[in-house]
């Protein structure tokens, strides 16, 4: 095997305290994947590039490593003296740099996953389902626990939001490199294998340094349906079923896939993909009829395909397994209406009944993706009565096996999926269905908006006479303010379905965003209940009903510490309405991945939950790049699904209720303080006058909306004169390219130092889990963001009064979460995470520092507008590679 030298390998993890605690099989990798990178850009064709990268690099490193303002200074003048080609060049190849050491990071664990399969981290970890379970027995007994097992249900809901900034080619790449590592892995050291997977590595990093980093234009809706549908292809059919095989088995020993299964299909997926309208236009009537069309094909055929393989699989004679009366009938049935299809499973399955049957379903299957009307499905409920038919079978003959085996596998996916693969939900603003509503009563001709707004119901309606009530329903009102606006889309269905039309059945969801409407959630679910068409609903669904909550809307609002403790309010009381009306609520949390959005670790935020704000329910969206992160890789998906799902089990546990409402009820008074104190510092910073133009002179937001990253557009506007303007997801992107992250964290330092107790904190960072979760996400944000890149972007506006601002609350806040969480650093009580933000941290500076240039040249006007692309450019090369070095950024 080809071994580079030290000095031609890119050192990915350098040579600091950060690399010495790293795994030494994810030391290995990087070093490996450092030396290909290495190769790849000494034979770019560019003299000189790999020197100048090592230069910045190692500077970089040292201005990290011994804080100086000289070794800070020699970094950025290295940054300064590039030409703008070669700081292209430079930013191209820190960018690859990131997604070779996500790639490795994301190796090492499912490496981990495996090793450990399916045994929790610690011993007395509940961290899966199984394992959730057995604590939750121990405190109510085992048929409660039976019961809400059987009832749990984790719905995650993906979104086309625009965080992912890496191109699709790119992602495609990666995945590719993703395999081949493990190839390489599995290989005997030195031998030919490992040696033809090295060297298709190599081309694959060339393929990726050659491969444009940037989107050329922006994707449409239906570009974003393709991209979650590969998601969809490559993990979760097969990885949701494999969870909940892996509970079962952990349940029922060595018993398991002899006999019915006890768990019941827990997950169920949605997507505003295609049906997100609140704010984009391209998102028409015409393209959710697309998207449903897409997904349906998409589970279609994995449905197809599995039946297929089944047929393939079971060669049991009618000798040795006999078929019972039932399945008897139902192959007569079967073959009756498909006389053609009855000859070849004839022919292929002569003595083999169980086989011929599956054959035939498989045929019924494909003429329901082909829309072949006389032999179709109509609901996937006719399937699933078919399979249970065939399973009862198996049993009675005496193969269980065969029964609760691959044959169970496909239950649990049509059960899961439907035919319709994840429930296709629409959102729209409630002042465009006022508007709408208006037209409707007017007796005017209707504007072209009114007549989408109402096709849009009649797609619905489609949609659920195609694929059955289960593929669309639900409507989401963003902004919803009063019981009027959830009044408003039921009046729509019925306009829409015109005199002696039939409305579709529609479960209408009031999100509430901002710090108001919040506070007003409670009185408007307890007027919205009387309305005879939400009651009518109500009954019909068994009582129940869906809330969502917006995060990104309300941390904007009044910051980030005064809405995580509204939204606990909000659910606190919302929840404790549900439980006085015999209501089974479920709360939809709208979170992204970005710590300003709501994001950081689910399974905690789940347990630091109100009373009854769960209930064995848990629904969130799934954003940007999170969506990769978490479901792009099989083994990973199946963790996160199960710790998630083990949270949401868990929480309803009598012992973490009590101490959930205990802590909140204990620490009120320090809650009171620190809303109070953490609002007034927000509104002296974005009530200030001229903090809108200002807050897009120090951040690259204006130009994040050049960057093709998705069909929604960056911002209300033309032009940001107020927050008002600015949506919530470029508020918080735009704040973590500036490495300020600025939406997770402002308000808490000055919220801390008005309660002053550090004792007083201390004890509620150990008894109060929602104040553990605050302070660890904010030093998450903090560890990622640098003080002193920052002061360089806040300097570009020429308001010191703000930026001093900013900079003290930053100061400030650090002190009060490193003296909380305890030890001497950020994350020093979570030194994994430690280690890899301080891992990464060196080479996001170095990516800050040509974006800053970048920035800085736009802002100052100096060069021509025929010059301007090239500095457009690297700014989005980089915006694009600080965000791979992030990772969570929205």
């Amino acid at each position: 095997m080809h071994e580079l030298t030290r000095t031609e390998a890119i050192d990915l993890v350098g040579r600091g305290e950060a690399e010495q605690e790293l795994p030494e099989t994810m030391r290995a990798d990087v070093r490996m994947l450092g030396a290909l990178l290495g190769r790849v850009l000494r034979e770019s064709g560019s003299p000189g590039l790999y020197e100048d990268v090592e230069r910045l690099r190692q500077a970089t490193i040292a201005a990290y490593t011994d804080e100086s303002p000289e070794a800070f200074e020699r970094a950025a003048a290295i940054a300064e003296s590039f030409s703008i080609e070669r700081a292209d060049e430079v930013a191209r190849a820190f960018t690859v740099y990131f997604h070779l050491v996500n790639l490795a990071e994301e190796h090492q664990r499912v490496r981990v996953l495996r090793e450990r399969d399916g045994r929790p981290e610690k011993e007395d970890a509940a961290d899966s389902v199984a394992a959730a379970f057995v604590r939750l027995a121990a405190e109510v007994g085992d048929d409660t626990a039976l019961q809400r097992l059987r009832e749990l249900r984790f719905h995650p809901v993906f979104t086309a939001h625009p965080t992912e900034a890496r191109r699709r080619a790119v992602s495609t790449s990666i995945r590719r490199l993703v395999r081949l590592l493990g190839e390489y892995d599995q290989s005997d050291q030195g031998g030919a294998d490992q040696r033809r997977a090295e060297r298709r590595m190599l081309e694959e990093i060339d393929t990726l340094w050659r491969t444009a980093p940037l989107r050329a234009e922006k994707p449409t809706p239906v570009d974003e349906v393709r991209a979650i549908m590969a998601v969809f292809d490559e993990t979760l059919y097969t990885a949701v079923p494999h969870v909940y095989r892996r509970v079962d088995d952990a349940l029922q020993g060595p018993a398991a896939g002899s006999r019915a299964p006890i768990v019941r299909p827990f997950v169920r997926l949605g997507t505003w993909v295609g049906g997100d309208r609140d704010g984009n236009p391209f998102v028409t009537a015409s393209v959710t009829k697309k998207a449903a069309g897409i997904a349906s094909e998409h589970i279609l055929l994995g449905l197809e395909n599995s039946a297929n393989r089944i047929a393939k699989t079971l060669t049991l004679s009618s000798e040795t397994t006999p078929p019972n009366a039932e399945l008897t009938a139902l192959l007569q049935r079967l073959a009756g209406a498909d006389e053609e299809g009855a000859v070849d499973a004839a022919k292929r399955a002569k003595v083999e009944p169980h086989k011929r049957v599956m054959l035939l379903i498989k045929r019924r299957i494909t003429a329901t993706r082909r829309r072949d009307a006389d032999l179709a499905y109509r609901v996937p409920e006719e399937l699933l009565a078919d399979l249970a038919t065939v399973q009862a079978s198996l049993v009675a003959a005496g193969a269980p096996r065969q029964a609760y085996g691959h044959l169970q596998q496909l239950l649990w996916q049509v059960e899961t999926f439907g035919f319709h693969l994840a429930e296709l939900e629409v959102r729209q603003h409630s002042a465009v269905h006022a508007k709408v509503l208006a037209e409707c009563e007017s007796g005017d001709t209707l504007s072209t908006q009114a007549e989408e707004v109402l096709e849009v119901f009649r797609t619905i309606s489609q949609i659920q006479q195609r694929y059955g009530v289960g593929a669309a329903g639900r409507y989401i009102v963003s902004f919803t303010q009063s019981a009027a606006d959830l009044q408003t889309v039921h009046r729509l269905a019925r306009h829409a379905a015109g005199p002696g039309g039939t409305p579709p059945v529609l479960d209408v969801i009031p999100l509430f965003e901002t710090f108001a409407d919040l506070q007003a959630a409670p009185g408007i679910m307890a007027e919205i209940v009387t309305d005879p068409a939400f009651a009518a609903r109500l009954d019909a669904t068994g009582r129940h009903l869906e809330v969502m909550l917006g995060y990104s809307d309300s941390s904007k609002d009044v910051g980030p510490v005064a809405a995580n403790l509204a939204l606990y309010e909000a659910q606190a009381k919302i929840a404790a309405w549900a439980q006085d009306e015999g209501i089974h609520l479920t709360l939809f949390h709208g979170r992204g991945g970005a710590l300003g959005r709501g994001g950081g670790p689910a399974n905690s935020a789940i347990l630091a939950q109100p009373p009854h704000s769960v209930d064995g329910r848990f629904k969130l969206t799934e954003q940007g790049e999170v969506i990769f992160a978490r479901y792009g890789d099989p083994n990973i998906a199946m963790r996160h699904i199960d710790q998630v799902a083990a949270a949401v089990l868990l929480a309803s546990a009598p012992s973490i209720e009590a101490r959930n409402s205990e802590a909140a009820a204990r620490y009120a008074d320090v809650a009171a303080t620190m809303d109070a104190a953490s609002r007034e510092r927000f509104f002296s910073l974005v009530k200030a006058d001229g903090f809108a133009s200002w807050f897009a002179t120090v951040t690259p937001m204006e130009e994040i909306g050049l960057l093709a990253l998705g069909s929604r557009p960056a911002r209300r506007g033309l032009s940001v004169e107020s927050l008002e303007d600015l949506r919530a997801i470029p508020w918080v992107f735009a704040w973590s390219q500036a490495r300020i992250n600025l939406a997770g964290w402002f308000g808490l330092g000055t919220a801390l130092e008005s309660v002053g107790d550090a004792e007083v904190l201390r004890r509620a960072y150990d008894e109060w889990p929602l104040f553990r979760t605050v302070i660890d996400n904010v030093g998450m944000s903090l560890a990622k963001a640098d003080d002193r890149i920052a002061r360089r972007y806040l300097d570009l506006g020429d308001r010191p009064d703000l930026a001093d601002l900013v900079a003290d609350e930053m100061a400030l806040t650090k002190r009060w979460v490193v003296l909380i969480a305890g030890g001497d650093d950020l994350l020093a009580n979570k030194p994994v995470l430690q280690r890899a933000v301080k891992m990464r941290s060196p080479y996001v500076d170095a990516l800050s520092l040509l974006q800053l240039r970048a920035l800085r040249t736009l802002r100052q006007g100096d060069v021509a507008d025929a010059d301007l692309a090239p500095w457009q450019r690297l700014l989005l090369l980089s915006v694009s590679g600080v965000s791979a070095g992030l990772q969570n950024t929205g």
